[in-house]
């Protein structure tokens, strides 16, 4: 603690005033180091200094505007913060009653203690986070604190990122050689490139497996973007060899309606499928270790890594950090360059390696591919009316203040265009609805939504198949049109809602990120929405057409 700067007391799922909550030791806040609570970091430290922390009326979630009040004027936390400016919020609880000594800040329209402080202490606390990009001026703050407040001085060059991770894996490595089961994606190829880059082609090799839940053309596009790579680097042979694996991962699927029995399931195959090749190349040796796209997201979003002391929520279990992956960590056999990279920096990363834009520029996509955009249902039932619209009971992932929350759908009827004043709309609606996570808003349906139901279902071959399809209009018009250009990712989901023999509804979730940690839904233009929708409503076993207006959070960007 002596050698400290500075401390920040991080978000967190839980109520300060619960017993089994983590805390922090009293005399942290009486050492005289400048202290930052975020969030649960803000509760935490002024319950612990004598304040009163409380659930609020409603939830605060997503998009908010931070008022300045006269104390900014002269706070170092706020210095060169703006006035009216977007900030983001997670939080139902709030804190009431100031300890002595604190001054408030700022203020939200719901939320009086937006920010506040002792700067006689250096105790600083902000309900809202800083840290995710659609805080606006949320780099500044934190630039505050940790240069202004806690002395520190920028030592750090991004340039020199390339290096030090060679060099880690190296360390991480050894005399060994590593093997990756790539997927196309910007994750996997970047930290496939930097393994090659760190050993040498003669040490790494690769299989794409493909699942049967991948989308359209995705398998060629891996085929050619690793044969190109290989060539670069010097392979005589392919650098990654293709394994079809379809009705391995749909018999295992069979029946698997839960959602993160889903992400296990196909997980656990991963692994089953890995230790196959493995073993059938000879890789058993002790010559051999597995290497992961793995970036610092997955495994916040998984609850941390297997082994650790931390009470981070489990959001989803992403398919990386299955138990099967987590006993290979354990035993030293898996290298992830990536572990402590967001999406941005590893695309900056593969900017440095020279990848080509096409690569580096594509729309994420799941690890578990179309599987966790097939949602399942265990019964069948009716929509129900409620006051603010119709409440669908199908079961979506939520992150409201950091934890999970898997929860119903509420549509909304009326869908003229996707203006931003219906994700206003949605927000609100979120935010005062506690049963549900997400909004979507009916853009056309053959029947209406009293009419329609939930239908048991589960992952079958044909619900697939017309999931890929309908992925493949969307992305053909969106690219078409250049509003693929204009967002970072846009899921296409299908749900087990409909009538009479169109028993699947599709629902369009296109969102602006930068790092996936937080994101806003993006508004369509009226006339690529009707295009969308009229090629979708053609095709007959589609019941109907919604859309997601719900940021992140409440809602996750992916659906399960």
């Amino acid at each position: 603690m002596r050698h400290a700067r500075g401390l920040i007391i991080s978000g967190g799922p839980h109520s300060v005033y619960d017993h089994s909550s983590p805390v922090i030791e009293r005399p942290v806040l009486a050492a005289g180091i400048p202290l930052l609570g975020i969030c649960y970091g803000q509760q935490l430290i002024s319950q612990l200094l004598g304040g009163s922390v409380r659930q609020g009326d409603k939830g605060e979630f997503g998009l908010a505007i931070l008022d300045l009040l006269p104390a900014a004027a002269s706070s170092q936390l706020l210095a060169g913060v703006s006035d009216h400016r977007q900030i983001w919020m997670s939080h139902r609880d709030v804190v009431t009653a100031l300890p002595n000594g604190f001054v408030i800040l700022a203020t939200t329209s719901t939320c009086d203690t937006a920010a506040i402080e002792d700067g006689a202490r250096r105790l600083y606390g902000v309900q809202f986070h800083p840290e995710v990009v659609h805080t606006t001026q949320g780099t500044r703050i934190l630039e505050n604190f940790v240069f202004n407040i806690c002395g520190c001085v920028k030592d750090w060059n991004p340039g020199q990122r390339v290096a030090l991770v060679e060099e880690q894996i190296r360390r991480c490595v050894g005399d060994r050689n590593v093997f990756f089961f790539v997927s196309g994606g910007v994750d996997s190829t970047v930290a496939f490139t930097l393994c090659l880059r760190a050993l040498g082609p003669s040490r790494v090799r690769g299989v794409y497996v493909d699942t049967g839940l991948m989308r359209e053309g995705e398998t060629e596009f891996v085929e050619r973007t690793f044969a190109r790579l290989g060539a670069a680097a010097g392979f005589v042979d392919n650098a990654v060899d293709i394994a079809r694996c379809e009705s391995e991962f749909l018999t295992a699927l069979d029946g698997v309606r839960d959602p993160e029995l889903k992400r296990h399931v196909i997980g656990e195959q991963f692994v089953r499928i890995q230790e196959r090749i493995i073993e059938t190349r000879g890789l058993l040796d002790g010559h051999w270790i597995l290497g992961q796209g793995t970036i610092y997201p997955d495994t916040i979003e998984s609850g941390g890594t297997s082994g650790t002391s931390s009470k981070a929520a489990t959001i989803k279990t992403h398919h990386n950090r299955v138990p099967g992956i987590q006993k290979l960590m354990e035993a030293g056999q898996i290298v992830e360059p990536l572990a402590d990279f967001y999406k941005d920096e590893v695309r900056a990363i593969g900017h440095q390696l020279d990848l080509p834009a096409e690569l580096l520029h594509r729309h994420p996509f799941p690890g578990p591919g179309l599987a966790i955009r097939c949602l399942c249902s265990d019964v069948d039932a009716p929509v129900t009316r409620i006051p603010e619209g119709w409440l669908i009971p199908v079961r979506s992932v939520g992150v409201q203040g950091d934890s999970r929350s898997y929860s119903p759908v509420l549509a909304i009827e009326a869908f003229p265009s996707a203006s931003s004043r219906l994700q206003d709309e949605a927000t609100e609606l979120v935010n005062r609805t506690a049963v549900v996570n997400r909004v979507i808003a009916r853009v056309s349906v053959r029947e209406p939504l009293d009419r329609q139901r939930v239908f048991a279902s589960s992952i079958t071959h044909g619900r697939i198949a017309l999931l890929r399809r309908a992925d493949a209009i969307v992305r053909d018009l969106c690219q078409s049109s250049g509003f693929d250009a204009q967002v970072w990712q846009f899921p296409v989901i299908l749900i087990p809602l409909g009538a009479g023999e169109s028993r699947d509804s599709i629902v369009l979730r296109p969102i602006r990120s930068v790092d996936g940690m937080t994101a806003d839904s993006v508004a369509m233009p009226d006339e690529l929405l009707r295009e969308i929708s009229a090629r979708l409503m053609s095709v007959p076993d589609i019941a109907g057409v919604y859309y997601d207006l719900t940021h992140k959070p409440p809602g996750t960007i992916e659906w399960e």
